[in-house]
């Protein structure tokens, strides 16, 4: 069985659509966010090629908070406030 970066990061990035998805219902989800960006970052950097894996996930986060329809703010926050997390616990 062939592990692909694809394969590896999309499980992560949809426990954070899941999450903002909570958030658009009233829900807080700030340290969820915080908490499972965290977990993912230490996940990922456990591999080979955990730089690699950690630059996907933050562009996949940025790119679903890019690309979500412009109505859905609370959902679209949550995903930058993820990305914007990730980038910074890669650069520790």
């Amino acid at each position: 069985m062939t592990v692909t970066v694809v394969g590896l990061v999309t499980p992560h990035l949809l426990r954070i659509v899941d999450l903002a998805n909570e958030a658009e219902k009233g829900v807080n989800v700030d340290w969820h966010v915080r908490n499972a960006v965290a977990e993912t970052m230490a996940d990922l950097g456990d591999q080979y090629n955990a730089s690699a894996l950690m630059a996907a996930y933050a562009d996949g986060l940025e790119s679903a908070a890019a690309q979500g329809p412009k109505h859905r703010v609370d959902y679209a926050r949550v995903l930058q406030a993820a990305a914007d997390a990730a980038r910074r616990l890669k650069r520790d």
